[in-house]
């Protein structure tokens, strides 16, 4: 994301209306990730994205509703890059799973990370019929579901188990970015899923 969007952006007469749901979708989660959601208001996503209000309302009924939009375009994000991952150790579970904490840790050490944007906002709406915490909700249980399919592909006794174990890892790693040392995340992440896995082939 660009880090002035409004210096980075066609003026809104002169662009589409796709450019301009885009434009306030990409400044929101923009401010919505660096400050979180409740703190940003509308009149600041409309001041940054440089738009009209009635142009945001044109195309999110109302805050939730982008609230919900950026959690969405957070979820395709990770999936996709899930899915590139995949697609390259299709054949080998054991080195998939390695991949994906690979990928994961890199995540959680980059200097601007602020955890999982999932997680953010389903600690600031405890609702649990809130739009924004049901595509949580969606986006943590679609996580356990891929990582069963590994578990699965692995042939532990207890796949559903080592599957919520695996969750567990992931979940703990995006919410303790702050406290691991440099250079950390990676082998001790590694380290963890081999002795999950391990645990789990015994008889």
């Amino acid at each position: 994301m660009p880090a002035n969007p409004k210096s980075a952006s066609v003026p809104e007469t002169h662009a589409s209306s796709a450019e301009v749901r885009d434009r306030i979708l990409r400044t929101a989660s923009e401010l919505f990730y660096k400050r979180g959601v409740r703190a940003v208001g509308v009149d600041l996503v409309v001041e940054e994205a440089g738009v009209a209000k009635t142009s945001l309302y044109r195309h999110f009924r109302t805050k939730d509703d982008l609230i919900a939009a950026f959690l969405a375009r957070e979820d395709q994000d990770f999936w996709n890059y899930w899915d590139r991952v995949a697609d390259l150790h299709q054949p080998n579970p054991a080195a998939e799973l390695d991949a994906h904490f690979a990928w994961i840790a890199e995540r959680v050490s980059r200097p601007n990370y602020r955890g999982c944007p999932q997680l953010n906002v389903a600690a600031e709406f405890p609702d649990a019929d809130h739009p924004a915490r049901l595509v949580a909700s969606a986006h943590k249980q679609e996580l356990r579901s891929r990582l069963k399919a590994i578990a699965e592909r692995l042939r532990v006794k207890r796949p559903e188990e080592l599957a919520g174990q695996l969750s567990l890892l992931i979940n703990g790693a995006f919410v303790s970015s702050q406290v691991l040392v440099p250079g950390e995340a990676a082998p001790l992440l590694k380290a963890t899923v081999h002795a999950l896995v391990a645990a789990a082939r015994k008889p």
